[in-house]
C-alpha cells in the first residue's frame, strides 16, 4: 500500500495492510523454539524475538504514543526495544541483545497483540489523523524490512550452532538454469533519478530516495543478469582469495585477518552451501550470494569489469516491472533464472533473488531532506562508510522495493543476501 489514509476505505486498506504484515512476521517467526528465537550469534545480528518486539515498539512509541492518553504497556521496554533513535531516548547495547532472556516470547508475542489491537481499533474508528497514518505506514515499511534481517539473522544463527540445523525443510528449490551472460549497451544520458518526497506525495519512498535529480549517465554496458555460482567458483580456484591485486585495502586486510577462502555459507569443498533449508548443493547457475562488497569488487576487478553505479542500475530499472524470486515465492534463496524473461537479451533478476551491490558510496542526494521529527534518525545519519545496494533479494517481501530503493550496508557485511552485476565502460 502506498497511499496516506484520508478516506474509510483508504483507512480500512491501512488496516487490512496492517494485518497482513504483521501476521507475516509471526509466519516467518513460526518455525523457531524459544531458545531459537533468543540467540545472537554476531553484534550485527538481532535475536528473532527482538525483530518481534522492537517493531511492536515502533507502533506503540509513533503511533499510539501520539494519542492522548496512552500509557506505555512497559515504560522499561522502550529501552529494551529502541534502536537507535537516541532523540527519544536511550537504547540497550545493539551487540547485547542476546542477553534479554526477559521478557519471555510469549510476552512478546502478547505485547504484539496488544499493540495490534490498539491499532486496530483506531482505525476501525477513524481516530488516527493524517500524521498518525503516515507514522503507522512507515512503520509498515519498517517491519518489512525487519522480515529480511529476521530471515538473514537466523541464518546466521542457525549456521553458527554445530548442529546447523534447517531454518525449514520444506523450502522450494530452484529448477532454473543460468542464461549465458551478454552486455547490454546503454549510450550517455541524462537520468532522472530518484522517487518524489514523501508524504507530499502519494506514493511511499524512503526520505533518503529524494529528491528527484538528474544525472548524466555515461555510456556503459551492463551485464544481463547477475554472476552465478559456478563464475564466482571459477574465481575462488584461480586463487582470487590469495591475490592482493583483486582486493580494496581494507578488504585484503579481512580476508587475512578473518581467514576468507570463499563466499560465507559455502563449504571448503566449494560444493555445498548452508540455506534456510539446511545444507544443499551448490547450484552452479544460480546467483551467488552472501558476499561483502570487497568480495564483488574483487570479482568484478579479476573478470576484467567493475561494479555498476547506482545510477546506471536505477536507470535500467525503471523501465522494468518489479517482480522476481522474493520472500513470497517461498524459496528463501536465490534460484536461477527460469527463462520466461526470455533468452537474456535483456536486464534478468534486477529485482529478487541477490541484493546487487553497486560502486556507489551512500550519500545524500542534492536537496536531501530528511524525515520530519524523531524519524529523521531513520536513514540520514547513516550516510558514512557503508554502501549501496538495488533490487531486493530472495529474503525481501514482495511489494517493499522500487527502482529507486536505495538499501546500505557496511562493505564487509556478508550475512546479507548479496551479489553483483558486472559492468563496464562501453568499448
Amino acid at each position: 500500500m502506498n497511499t496516506v489514509a484520508a478516506t474509510p476505505q483508504a483507512t480500512h486498506a491501512l488496516a487490512e495492510h496492517f494485518r497482513a504484515v504483521r501476521g507475516r512476521s509471526l509466519a516467518l517467526a513460526a518455525p523457531l523454539s524459544a531458545e531459537d528465537a533468543m540467540v545472537q550469534s554476531m553484534a550485527d545480528a538481532s535475536p528473532t524475538k527482538w525483530h518481534l518486539a522492537h517493531t511492536s515498539w515502533f507502533f506503540e512509541r509513533f503511533v499510539l504514543g501520539s494519542q492522548p492518553g496512552h500509557a506505555p504497556f512497559n515504560a522499561d521496554w522502550h529501552y529494551l526495544f529502541n534502536s537507535y533513535y537516541q532523540s527519544i531516548g536511550p537504547a540497550h547495547a545493539r551487540p547485547q541483545r542476546g542477553l534479554l532472556s526477559r521478557p519471555s516470547l510469549e510476552e512478546v508475542r502478547d505485547y504484539r497483540r496488544r499493540v495490534d489491537a490498539q491499532v486496530i481499533d483506531l482505525l476501525q474508528r477513524d481516530a488516527l489523523d493524517g500524521e498518525a497514518c503516515n507514522q503507522l505506514l512507515l512503520g509498515l515499511h519498517h517491519e518489512q524490512q525487519h522480515q529480511e534481517l529476521l530471515l538473514t539473522d537466523i541464518k546466521h544463527a542457525l549456521w553458527s550452532n554445530p548442529l546447523q540445523p534447517a531454518y525449514r525443510d520444506d523450502l522450494q528449490r530452484s529448477t532454473g538454469a543460468a542464461v549465458p551472460m551478454r552486455w547490454l549497451p546503454a549510450e550517455e544520458r541524462i537520468v532522472e533519478i530518484g522517487a518524489p518526497a514523501w508524504p507530499a506525495h502519494p506514493d511511499f519512498a524512503y526520505d533518503n530516495e529524494s529528491p528527484v535529480h538528474r544525472v548524466l549517465v555515461p555510456a556503459h554496458v551492463l551485464a544481463n543478469r547477475p554472476v552465478s555460482n559456478a563464475e564466482y567458483r571459477a574465481f575462488v580456484l584461480d586463487g582470487g582469495y590469495r591475490q592482493v591485486a583483486h582486493w580494496m585495502s581494507e578488504g585484503w586486510t579481512l580476508v587475512q585477518n578473518e581467514g576468507w577462502q570463499h563466499p560465507l555459507y559455502w563449504d571448503d569443498a566449494l560444493e555445498r552451501e548452508f540455506t534456510l533449508g539446511g545444507w544443499r548443493a551448490l547450484d552452479p547457475d544460480a546467483p551467488v550470494c552472501h558476499l561483502s562488497y570487497f568480495e564483488a569488487d574483487a570479482y568484478a576487478r579479476w573478470a576484467g569489469a567493475r561494479l555498476p553505479t547506482e545510477f546506471e542500475w536505477e536507470a535500467v530499472a525503471q523501465t522494468l516491472p518489479v517482480q522476481g524470486n522474493f520472500a513470497d515465492s517461498d524459496h528463501l534463496h536465490p534460484c536461477a533464472s527460469s527463462g520466461e524473461n526470455g533468452d537474456g537479451a535483456q536486464p534478468l533478476q534486477l529485482f529478487g533473488d541477490v541484493w546487487e551491490w553497486t560502486s556507489s558510496a551512500y550519500g545524500a542526494y542534492p536537496g536531501f531532506q530528511p524525515f520530519a521529527g524523531n524519524l529523521g534518525e531513520y536513514n540520514g545519519k547513516f550516510m558514512c562508510g557503508q554502501w549501496i545496494l538495488r533490487g531486493g533479494s530472495c529474503a525481501t517481501p514482495a511489494g517493499h522495493v522500487r527502482p529507486s530503493y536505495r538499501n546500505f550496508f557496511a562493505p564487509s557485511a556478508r550475512w546479507q543476501f548479496a551479489g553483483l552485476r558486472l559492468a563496464r565502460a562501453l568499448a
